[in-house]
């Protein structure tokens, strides 16, 4: 197999991926772009909208719409900084709080459709080389550490 086959292989994946997300969240009211704030948020913290882009990995004018769409929905609000008047903190609401729980539900369910087709030492295999994979990507992106 070739170079660029294991690239193809791998983007359209990524699509369908991404897609499959989509529609498992859907029916929760869940945007695929708030699973990094939700799981950033989770276990009770309070993070500025800096530290949330850097945890998604997204720029922060796309962290600060993600945001907004969030206070929209009612899954995250703003409160004063006090190390930093200039900005402010998100934490979640206890509507964000009740969506982790059928996150996890919908995300379990796609990871369980995706690995099923594998026996459990196939599974451990191919998680192994797909961690290979992302860590040869992570230094060439610059993102390893």
């Amino acid at each position: 197999m070739s170079q660029r086959s294991v690239v193809d292989q791998l983007s359209w994946a990524a699509r369908l991926l991404t897609r499959e997300r989509e529609i498992m969240l859907a029916p929760i009211g869940l945007n695929p772009a708030y699973v990094p704030v939700l799981l950033a948020l989770s276990s009770g913290g309070a993070h500025t909208p800096k530290a949330l882009s850097q945890a998604a990995e997204v720029e922060q004018p796309t962290m600060t719409a993600t945001i907004q769409r969030m206070e929209r929905d009612g899954l995250v609000t703003r409160k004063a900084n006090p190390d930093d008047g200039r900005s402010a903190l998100i934490v979640l609401t206890q509507n964000g709080y009740d969506h982790i729980a059928d996150m996890d539900r919908a995300l379990g369910a796609l990871n369980e459709l995706l690995l099923e087709q594998f026996t459990t030492a196939e599974r451990g295999q191919f998680l192994e080389l797909l961690g290979r994979v992302v860590a040869v990507l992570e230094v060439q992106t610059g993102r390893a550490g």
